[in-house]
């Protein structure tokens, strides 16, 4: 059904439901549902040509006709999600309003529910229209005037969320992935209530899931709740729930549901330097430092599944590595006859919003992707934000890299093709680890698998970010949280009384997190020797440099002058802090104007992420959309005379603006690189997720190494949730993207023309 036939559909049994309820007497319940249907009634006709508006330009934002997908097309399919539910829910009350088994309160409870949802989506196609008119041709991301884009947020998160995360809740997803979000919100906003107390175990965590009895009767109750917890709690309170699935009893769970293998042994690569050849020439070798940032040298986790036991993988050399996990260490199972290396190795980075989650919460889908390629995984555990902030884990992650080509021959391997393969925060390290490669004149990758990679880690607006407002598993407030743990920025004290309860744990974090704030600056002086590094193109020169990038990011401290502007000050301002500032003080001297002046030689038109001006002359349309004194009156003229959305009644949102130029290094977006640097990158696959808040970052970094003539491919999976590799085992639609991310890694390990890795049976 079209847009158009939808929408008058709906508006004819509305009106129908409407006067219907009207001549039914003055009764509060009749009252209410004769309102929500003239409520239904208008937001639809409001909505519908603003929607029609996003889709005649939504073409112009595509990587190409092959791939439709952006946040414009996401943002009119969620929209048209939810009116067909109205549409139904329409239908039924009209057939069965006259019958005495109609639940009158059900259905007057859920019409709410939907209608609030519809008038919140309204509200964000207005905003979608507003980055149309803001935003450079093609451009997803807004790349304008920092200050617009503080007031742009600062409204933005004031809206209403609860009513997606009640009745509503994962209304655009598939149907099999709602019964798990529901468990997931019960459970988490009973965590919420134990984090309130000081209750922050794991095993607490996991009796959440089974308890909260009436959030689970109540979805009001809960979605106001759940509200609470995305814009009030810092990000300790996620890293807590999010490894849930780190406790024995629920990772035991998921490893029988999961393919049985031969290897999976965690592994401890002791902090020592070794020398790696340079690819210009062999004869030459650059020395591989080992982590040093923030922490000092520390050995680095790994861990190897392999689903056949293969030459190397019971060496001595390999056991002495060998960490023990407890009761749950998983010993070699014994065999006849060892397999041979495989000329195949798949290195693997994890997501969790760089604070949480280890390769054992990732362990089950790399089990069945151990058994389906039939090649051995080395994935990395990096050090987690806060306590330990950019760049240490892409340190770590770029070390253990260098580590498993140099020992290939120990994990079972030739290491003849070698795939970088990871999702989320996970794709976007895969990424940087190879720009770091490249910078230091090593083996790149053979190719990369990013399953929904963040590469853009900067507080800006997309039309794929505005479904942040309605995704239970990215809200806004808590992405935001993530990114600035990881830029280093969550160190402000804790504010409440609950969190100050935390007692010695608690001044251990705060003065951690000071620490960080001192080595901050150390940490963007480290990061321009490698952007110097990545400019010189003689492998003589590359061993003195790499000389600079060995020093600790204390040492690079040292020879950091001061910052004169003061921006220190404000790298931990809040939205409801900076609503206490005048536009021009925040878009004046403070830190949300600074420039990418960190990155050290590049030229300012070399990080412009937009194509270029002769390739975009056709998307110059999309700003012909409102008027030129629509386009100068702010974010106040986003809305038509006569509409306002519902406004949140959780007060102000303790949600970080970050906007350090650290967060405009490439080394953490990615999609903020100079050409030269991503010139250097392998064949790119891409899997990201239609209804994601991060598919713009897909879309745009696709487009970029397009329009470079790198080999890139970008596949959009449908009504699946951010963090789907996770929920591999839930449904036939999970399987089936996870399966596209296999077939992927296979095209990185054997390219056309040659033979395909037999998968294990």
């Amino acid at each position: 059904m079209d847009l158009r036939t939808m929408t008058q559909s709906l508006v004819t049994l509305a009106e129908d439901n409407m006067a219907f309820f009207s001549s039914q007497g003055p009764g509060e319940t009749a009252r209410r549902l004769s309102s929500v249907f003239a409520g239904v009634r208008e937001q639809a006709l409001g909505l519908e040509p603003a929607l029609g508006r996003l889709l005649g330009v939504a073409h112009l934002f595509d990587l190409d006709a092959e791939t439709p997908a952006n946040g414009y097309r996401s943002l009119v399919h969620t929209a048209r999600c939810c009116m067909a539910h109205l549409l139904h829910k329409s239908r039924y009350v009209a057939s069965n309003r006259r019958s005495i088994f109609f639940r009158t309160s059900h259905n007057l409870a859920e019409l709410e529910a939907y209608l609030a949802a519809l008038t919140q989506l309204r509200a964000l196609t207005y905003y979608a229209q507003r980055l149309l008119a803001t935003n450079r041709p093609g451009g997803l991301f807004f790349e304008g005037d920092e200050g617009l884009t503080t007031d742009f947020l600062r409204e933005y998160v004031t809206l209403h969320k609860g009513c997606f995360y009640g009745r509503c809740l994962g209304f655009q997803f598939t149907p099999a992935i709602r019964p798990f979000l529901q468990t997931l919100s019960i459970g988490l906003v009973s965590f919420g209530e134990h984090y309130k107390r000081n209750e922050t175990g794991l095993s607490v965590a996991a009796s959440s899931l089974f308890t909260g009895g009436r959030f689970a009767i109540d979805p009001e109750l809960r979605g106001a709740e759940f509200e609470r917890i995305t814009q009030n709690l810092d990000v300790h309170f996620w890293k807590a729930f999010w490894n849930i699935t780190e406790i024995e009893v629920l990772s035991s769970l998921a490893n029988m549901a999961s393919a049985t293998v031969r290897v999976s042994r965690l592994l401890s690569l002791p902090p020592e330097a070794f020398e790696m050849p340079l690819t210009t020439d062999p004869k030459l070798t650059v020395t591989i430092p080992p982590p040093l940032a923030h922490m000092g040298p520390a050995p680095v986790l790994v861990r190897l599944i392999s689903y056949d036991l293969r030459e190397g993988q019971d060496s001595e050399e390999l056991s002495s590595l060998v960490k023990s996990e407890g009761p749950r260490t998983l010993e070699l199972w014994p065999r006849p006859q060892q397999a041979p290396r495989s000329r195949y190795l798949v290195v693997h980075i994890h997501g969790g919003g760089f604070v949480a989650q280890t390769s054992k919460s990732h362990e089950p889908y790399l089990k069945t992707w151990a058994q389906e390629l039939g090649v051995p995984i080395l994935s990395i555990d990096y050090s987690l934000a806060p306590e330990a902030p950019f760049p240490r884990a892409l340190e770590e992650c770029f070390y253990a890299y260098c580590w498993a080509i140099k020992n290939c021959a120990l994990l079972g391997s030739t290491g003849e093709r070698i795939c970088l393969a990871g999702d989320s925060a996970g794709g976007n390290l895969c990424f940087t680890v190879s720009l770091r490669a490249a910078a230091y004149g090593v083996r790149v990758p053979d190719g990369i698998m990013a399953a929904y990679p963040a590469t853009m880690l900067q507080p800006t607006a997309s039309p794929s970010r505005l479904l942040s407002l309605m995704d239970p598993l990215l809200p806004l407030s808590v992405l935001s949280k993530c990114v600035s743990a990881y830029a280093g920025g969550e160190t402000e004290e804790p504010s409440n009384s609950d969190q100050k309860a935390l007692g010695m744990m608690g001044l251990v974090q705060r003065d951690t997190a000071l620490l960080f704030r001192d080595l901050r600056l150390g940490a963007s002086s480290w990061l321009n020797s490698f952007l110097e590094l990545s400019g010189r193109k003689s492998p003589r020169d590359s061993v003195p440099i790499a000389e600079s990038m060995r020093r600790s990011v204390s040492e690079a401290a040292l020879d950091q002058p001061e910052d004169p502007q003061g921006t220190d000050s404000l790298k931990n301002l809040t939205l409801h802090d900076l609503s206490l500032k005048s536009s021009s003080e925040t878009s004046g001297t403070s830190e949300l104007s600074l420039s990418a002046e960190t990155l050290g030689p590049s030229k300012s038109s070399d990080v412009n992420f937009l194509l270029r001006c002769e390739d975009t002359s056709e998307e110059a349309e999309a700003q012909d959309e409102l008027s030129p004194e629509d386009r100068g009156r702010g974010i106040r003229a986003t809305f038509p005379k006569g509409f306002r959305p519902r406004r949140s009644s959780q007060g102000p949102t303790q949600m970080p603006i970050y906007s350090s130029p650290i967060a405009k290094n490439p080394f953490m977006s990615p999609l903020l690189a100079p050409e030269s640097m991503l010139q250097t990158l392998p064949p790119v696959h891409i899997v990201a997720c239609a209804l994601d808040p991060m598919l713009d970052d897909s879309v745009m970094f696709a487009r970029r190494l397009r329009s470079l003539g790198k080999p890139v491919t970008l596949r959009v999976v449908e009504d699946l949730p951010h963090g789907f590799l996770s929920l591999a085992a839930l449904c036939r639609e999970t399987r089936q993207a996870a399966a596209l991310c296999v077939e992927r890694i296979r095209l990185v390990l054997t390219p056309p023309g040659t033979t395909a890795p037999a998968a294990a049976v």
